[in-house]
């Protein structure tokens, strides 16, 4: 069962995710040849609203209110009251979405060779950056009786390694990677494990760690062996922690409740009402919490996480920052 559950949620991964494609002209829009493109690809923390177009449960979806109120004033899709980190790293990065959804990046590439050619597709693939994001879910469902943490660990760190060299071989070269969040003091834990008793718990944090450390080693190896591996490795954890646990350092009054939801810290994951549980509450300013339901940050926290990946320093984001690599 876990194994199904851990090839549906890389599936989802790897077909749904926003092309952000600057270039000189495609269509109507014409740019400077020298803007460079940005792909993302990832879970419901980078996800646009891809959601909308997959057959999927409610607890899946996010295109229903009160998901994305504050920024667009309607649900679109977005796991958040507005923009997700996507949205920011693209208006930093003064790219243009042309709102192309596509099932496989192989099918992206043959595209922009029919209307770009071979040479400047190869140019665009080679100077684009790949955003990416994967594990959350993959976490989310992990089954102990099935696999030890270690060997599921190596599943996930694997997969994404496999889809950066798959994207190499097709020209790719600069890579945005984030490790996992400090999934422990994420409210949907506390409220489920922890109850009422307090902060964060460290033991619920194991996987995320793991691969996180994991990560570090590979993202070396694939540095050696392939030619032309850039990657901004931002160390989301150490962030997450740091703002969920001093969130007046931030501006943010509550850290560790979550605007909508219900129960203990907000944590179960009922927001809209159209999980299983129909009655939850919604703070009055989403700008005020880091996180807008369960699981999600509000859009305010997405701002402050997208400028630390955008511009932070090595102890953050390194060898590069995305600002460096996109520049590059």
């Amino acid at each position: 069962m876990a194994i199904k559950k851990f090839q549906i949620y890389f599936l989802i991964f790897f077909a749904s995710y926003g092309m952000l494609i600057p270039t000189r002209c495609l269509g109507n829009i014409c740019l400077p040849k020298e803007h460079i493109a940005l792909f993302v690809f990832g879970d419901s923390l980078f996800d646009v609203g891809n959601n909308n177009y997959i057959n999927t449960s409610f607890d899946n979806l996010a295109n229903y209110s009160p998901y994305g109120e504050t920024f667009f004033n309607y649900p679109n899709g977005r796991f958040s009251d507005g923009r997700v980190i996507p949205d920011f790293i693209a208006e930093y990065a003064k790219v243009i979405d042309l709102k192309t959804q596509l099932t496989y990046f192989k099918n992206v590439k043959k595209e922009l060779r029919q209307k770009l050619g071979d040479e400047e597709t190869t140019s665009l693939l080679a100077r684009a950056v790949y955003l990416i994001n994967i594990g959350s879910n993959d976490y989310s469902v992990y089954l102990s009786e099935k696999y030890t943490q270690q060997k599921y660990v190596h599943m996930v760190v694997g997969n994404l390694t496999t889809v950066i060299q798959g994207i190499h071989e097709m020209g790719g070269r600069k890579f945005g990677v984030l490790n996992q969040p400090s999934t422990g003091c994420f409210p949907v834990i506390k409220a489920v494990v922890n109850g009422t008793k307090g902060s964060c718990l460290e033991e619920y944090s194991t996987l995320a760690k793991l691969h996180n450390n994991l990560l570090v080693v590979e993202l070396h190896k694939l540095k050696k062996q392939i030619k032309g591996f850039k990657y901004s490795y931002f160390n989301f954890f150490d962030f997450s922690f740091e703002v969920i646990t001093n969130p007046s350092k931030y501006g943010f009054k509550e850290g560790g409740v979550a605007c909508c939801g219900s129960g203990p810290y907000k944590g179960y994951f009922s927001c809209g009402g159209k999980r299983g549980i129909k009655d939850y509450d919604l703070c009055e300013n989403p700008s005020e919490y880091v996180f807008f339901d369960a699981v999600h940050p509000t859009e305010r926290a997405n701002r402050i996480i997208s400028q630390f990946m955008w511009s932070g320093n090595q102890s953050i984001a390194g060898p590069y920052n995305l600002k460096t690599l996109f520049e590059d």
